[in-house]
């Protein structure tokens, strides 16, 4: 593992075609959009921070959303065109897409690898039609299997989304799932459980989660099947051949800078020593106002004092298997004893659920599958 967790770019495209059920990104259905007017405004936004951390190497770049896949190539081309004139990319940068399966993006695939793509990752969320009629989801199973076939033969990286705990799936329903789109996957995959969040039509209709036994069946059947197809979990959800780690979400799990430009994205960056978090303007059409009146779509830029960063670095860290690096908290002034309670980390090694080397702290999976409560405990 690099000393260096490198430098993420985040490029947030808020709309897609319909909002599914369940999500709670910031995301709008389309309209007609001013594409034109959009990739401007995220150069500018771009350009403004370029001067605050200039002459820094891009290790990744990331296309989120949304459904970035509905801005046009030429576009994408653009913004990869401007992240490596304005900083450098790295010659083995990571240049990550999201797409949906449908007919429209599917058709354009070859065109976002010329525009500078080299990962793709894929909102498959089940193979399953119910599901994904249940999802909200405007693509069949059929569609999922076919878009995943045709991106391993135009990108040198192709990973995919699945959502399970659905309500009334099965253990065996959700292994035969699981199975059947291993044999499609390229190095990585993603596995999320459904949450009900707040705001969403999930919730409003107040649909259950599955419940606590059988959401620990489902995720401890996933390490297992996961696990003897050589995609063992590198964090918490998601599972990758070694090598084959998204570097970008590395990037933010391990505490490095990155940049978020778009509606709602945020950022961490270190300007003279010091982190800084940034966070854009929610709402896309106040942003974009913004982004072209004032070269850039900034709501809130503030500085991270070490009694917030270090629990930070040690909630992120601690989603990781390799864990977090002692070091890296103490970089921010705080020394890792005072950073967690010592009491609470002992009882916490004994039951199984953490492990302590001298230079990391470590969730087992036991622990990674009770995260929220072990850090409840764990912090000061």
């Amino acid at each position: 593992m690099s000393a260096d967790p490198g430098f993420g770019v985040y490029v947030h495209w808020p709309f897609c075609e319909k909002v599914c059920p369940y999500c709670d990104f910031n995301v709008r259905a389309a309209e007609p959009i001013d594409e034109p007017a959009w990739r401007d405004a995220l150069i500018n936004d771009l350009t403004h921070y370029a001067a605050d951390v200039p002459g820094r190497t891009v290790t990744s770049l990331y296309f989120g959303g949304g459904t970035p896949s509905l801005m046009s190539p030429a576009t994408v081309a653009a913004l990869i065109e401007a992240t490596g004139r304005l900083w450098q990319l790295a010659p083995d940068a990571e240049i990550t897409l999201e797409t949906n399966p449908t007919s429209g993006e599917r058709a354009r695939l070859r065109d976002f690898r010329s525009a500078g793509v080299n990962r793709l990752s894929v909102g498959v969320q089940s193979l399953d039609d119910a599901a994904l009629q249940f999802l909200g989801r405007e693509h069949t199973g059929a569609d999922g299997i076919a878009v995943l076939d045709e991106a391993a033969a135009v990108f040198e990286r192709v990973t995919f989304d699945l959502i399970y705990a659905r309500p009334g799936q099965s253990l065996g329903e959700w292994r035969r799932e699981l199975g059947a789109a291993m044999t499609h996957a390229g190095g990585h995959v993603s596995l999320y459980q459904l949450t009900i969040e707040s705001g969403t039509p999930f919730h409003r209709a107040k649909l259950a989660p599955a419940d606590e036994d059988t959401a620990a069946d489902l995720f401890e059947a996933t390490q297992e099947i996961m696990t003897a197809a050589g995609y063992p979990a590198y964090e918490v959800s998601n599972h990758a051949r070694p090598g084959d780690e998204s570097r970008h979400n590395l990037t933010c799990w391990r505490g490095g800078d990155y940049l978020g430009v778009g509606p709602g994205a945020h950022g961490r960056l270190t300007i003279d020593g010091v982190t800084y978090g940034t966070h854009q303007i929610h709402n896309p059409a106040r942003w974009l106002e913004k982004a072209v009146a004032d070269g850039h779509g900034t709501a809130k830029r503030r500085r991270l004092e070490p009694d917030v960063r270090a629990p930070e670095l040690l909630a992120m860290g601690l989603r990781l298997r390799e864990g977090v690096l002692k070091s890296a908290v103490e970089k921010t002034g705080v020394p890792f004893t005072d950073a967690v309670d010592t009491d609470a980390c002992g009882k916490l090694v004994a039951e199984g659920l953490l492990l302590e080397t001298p230079d990391r702290l470590i969730a087992t999976a036991s622990g990674r599958q009770r995260l929220n409560a072990l850090l409840a405990m764990l912090f000061r």
